[in-house]
């Protein structure tokens, strides 16, 4: 692998951050939009992209992070929290708002709230997953990735399924980043690393399933409908990581991939976009898209900061 210099690494932060958030804004479009034709008509046609509660949140971990040097999971919580009341419009599910109100009233902590949803065992959907780029990026040579994104994962999302999820999806970030685009992409050992990094039934299936739909050049709109493309993480990273698989040079075709077979298309565009802005780097993303993104300078300073850089030095 060619040496990836401090330049490569800068554009890959901002990559995995910019991508990750203009995944999620024009995914949250593509639920409008169903035809790619009717969506770029869109996007070259609006002014601004605004994303969802799946940025705000990768925002609030990012904040987080580089408050503390470390992954806090009360701060985390607090950041949360504050971070949804300024902003509870953003298109959050009712999870993390119960969890706000339950720490409010009783005084536990965030991940003793988060075990009591769903009837005591948890959520196992994709918003710990939607959010964890910022680990990824920041712990991406941590031999406790794994342990740092279940942490992560557990302020809000209690089910083995969904830290699992959260973790994996951390992970795709975390090669991503390590990876010269310059060189052949090494799907193999990519989809074999996630395969090992894995650790409930649910997910080394369902990367299994992903193995087998790449390797035997599977349509996306097939993909999508054995994969799933649901609020269950196991039944939406997998399609995310398959959108980046498939498309792993282009991150157009990637994002499109991801957002236009269905399901929690939003959430499906940040994942992939996510991974494949780690990989390609900042160049990839569309300057006309990248321009357009709501509050696109503070995704910046936020991976800068990430990065050890001060954005305003």
């Amino acid at each position: 692998m060619k040496n990836v210099t401090m330049n490569n690494i800068k554009a890959k932060y901002l990559g995995g951050m910019v991508g990750s958030a203009l995944g999620d804004a024009v995914g949250e479009l593509a639920f409008r939009y169903h035809r790619k034709d009717e969506l770029c008509a869109q996007l070259d046609r609006l002014k601004e992209f605004r994303y969802t509660d799946d940025s705000a949140m990768a925002i609030g971990l990012a904040e987080s992070i580089t408050k503390k040097g470390c992954l806090d999971q009360q701060d985390l919580g607090e950041t949360f929290r504050k971070n949804f009341k300024k902003e509870p419009w953003r298109g959050y599910a009712s999870g993390p708002p119960t969890i706000f109100t339950m720490v409010e009233q009783s005084g536990i902590t965030y991940a003793e709230a988060a075990k009591m949803l769903f009837g005591g065992t948890g959520s196992l959907g994709n918003g710990a997953a939607m959010r964890i780029v910022p680990v990824g990026l920041f712990f991406h040579n941590s031999s406790d990735l794994y342990q740092i994104a279940h942490m992560s994962a557990a302020v809000t999302h209690a089910h083995p399924v969904g830290k699992d999820g959260a973790a994996v999806q951390a992970e795709a970030v975390a090669l991503a980043v390590k990876l010269d685009p310059r060189e052949a992409f090494p799907q193999e050992v990519f989809i074999a690393s996630l395969f090992d990094f894995a650790r409930t039934p649910e997910m080394k299936g369902k990367i299994l399933d992903v193995q087998k739909l790449i390797a035997t050049d599977t349509s996306p709109s097939v993909a999508a409908r054995q994969l799933g493309r649901t609020v269950a993480v196991h039944e939406s990273l997998p399609f995310a990581l398959f959108s980046f698989l498939r498309y792993p040079n282009s991150f157009e075709e990637c994002l499109f991939c991801s957002i236009l077979h269905g399901g929690d298309r939003d959430t499906l565009g940040a994942m992939a976009c996510a991974v494949c802005g780690a990989y390609l780097g900042i160049e990839a993303v569309p300057h006309s898209w990248k321009a357009k993104l709501e509050n696109r300078s503070y995704f910046e300073d936020l991976a800068l900061s990430l990065l050890g850089i001060d954005p305003y030095s």
